[in-house]
């Protein structure tokens, strides 16, 4: 295993500082100020994301791009030092055309849309002229095993008609929010297989008895985009709004959270070296007692752990993202579990030093460390819990050891 950055992903890693440092990080203030009074800071995103179009650092994230499509075909080990860069501002992925959850949208519209759901759907997504959402987590049942999901999808003729309530689809609220992928049940039978019961449709933005029920806060945060509980009211959609075949529902969501979720934890590690470089300059400008914080040995030892469980993730993510480009998602499985687990759980010990050490001003908006510690803390359940990648990771372990485990 080689993790050498390549002389290409050098290079646009300097293109994407250099845009970050001259484009994206002025705005940050603007886009915080926009978005504080309840609106999406499009007229700050928009021109940016134009500029970097043009400058090639567009739709980094998908290996699987084909000639005729825009964007810059990477391997996941060369994004994953560019997703960093992206994390260090929370809202410049979408710059970028890098974002959740239109990213894993485009990961499987890539592998299971049809010719006109690609025209439809996914050229406008490779384009940024449009935001999607996906709608799988319910308020009502324990939404980390996908076959207790209960929103129905059911066929009526030449129609699929969707019943029931999902919540945390992400973008809902955007301004250019224009379909969401529903996870439901498509075969009710209670003898039919488990993993074979589920679908995936597209609902349009704007289709009749599909609406935002409210936008849930994380931990007090209300993000502009929405994390929105959404009802289906007798919801109806044309059958060819299906989404591979019926009951593949399982397998797709599979599909796309792999990759999901190694971008979450390639943007923790550039949140992380955030926080510690935060940590650093504090300790370094602040005294108290007369002495420079950082003379002392307790924030020295945190400064210290950090970067050794900061460099530690980086090599699990990087080997986790090797194993996608060398050997595909499903071999990648059990890493792709323990960097989900390492990276969320990194982010709020070292968010926590760096508050700690800025005293109480750690907790207020006058530095990003808030946000950070929540959205760290949030991790531990996005794209599933910490405790179902600790099974997947058990059951892989005690699997070689000695044989198949039971469920």
């Amino acid at each position: 295993m080689d993790f050498a950055y390549t002389a290409r992903t050098e290079q646009l890693r300097v293109a994407l500082q250099s845009f970050m440092d001259e484009a994206v990080l002025p705005r940050d203030r603007d886009w915080n100020r926009i978005a504080a009074g309840g609106a999406y800071p499009l007229d700050v995103v928009e021109p940016l994301k134009a500029e970097a179009r043009r400058r090639g650092l567009w739709n980094l994230f998908l290996p699987a791009l084909r000639p005729d499509e825009p964007g810059t075909r990477l391997s996941n080990l060369e994004y994953a030092p560019l997703a960093e860069i992206m994390g260090r501002v929370p809202w410049a992925s979408e710059v970028f055309n890098c974002n959740a959850p239109d990213t894993g949208n485009m990961e499987i519209l890539h592998l299971f849309a049809t010719p006109e759901q690609r025209a439809r759907w996914l050229d406008p997504l490779l384009d940024g002229r449009i935001r999607s959402g996906v709608s799988i987590t319910e308020p009502e049942v324990a939404s980390s095993d996908p076959t207790n999901l209960e929103t129905t999808i059911r066929r009526d003729g030449d129609d699929l008609v969707i019943d029931g309530r999902k919540w945390f689809t992400t973008g809902a609220l955007h301004p250019n929010f224009a379909f969401t992928l529903v996870f439901g049940l498509s075969d009710p039978r209670p003898d039919a297989d488990p993993h074979r019961r589920h679908s995936f449709v597209i609902v349009p933005a704007g289709t009749p008895g599909f609406r935002v029920v409210r936008n849930v806060p994380i931990l007090g945060h209300h993000s502009p985009e929405g994390h929105c509980e959404v009802a289906f009211e007798s919801v109806r959609v044309p059958a060819a709004n299906l989404l591979g075949e019926e009951g593949a529902g399982f397998a797709i969501a599979q599909a796309r959270l792999g990759p999901g979720r190694i971008h979450h934890c390639m943007r923790t590690i550039g949140q992380c070296e955030l926080a510690l470089e935060l940590m650093c300059e504090r300790a370094l400008s602040r005294r108290t007692f007369g002495r420079d914080l950082a003379s002392y040995a307790n924030i020295q030892d945190w400064i210290a752990e950090s970067r050794i469980e900061i460099e530690q993730a980086r090599l699990l993510n990087l080997k986790a993202a090797w194993l996608m480009d060398t050997s595909g998602n499903k071999a990648a499985r059990t890493e792709i579990a323990a960097i989900k687990v390492a990276a969320a759980r990194l982010q709020t010990r070292v968010a926590d030093r760096a508050i700690q050490v800025f005293g109480a001003r750690g907790l207020t908006d006058d530095t990003p460390l808030a946000y950070l510690y929540t959205w760290g803390r949030a991790l531990r359940f996005v794209d599933g819990p910490d405790e179902v990648h600790l099974r997947t990771i058990a059951r892989a372990e005690l699997k070689r050891r000695r044989g198949p485990v039971a469920a």
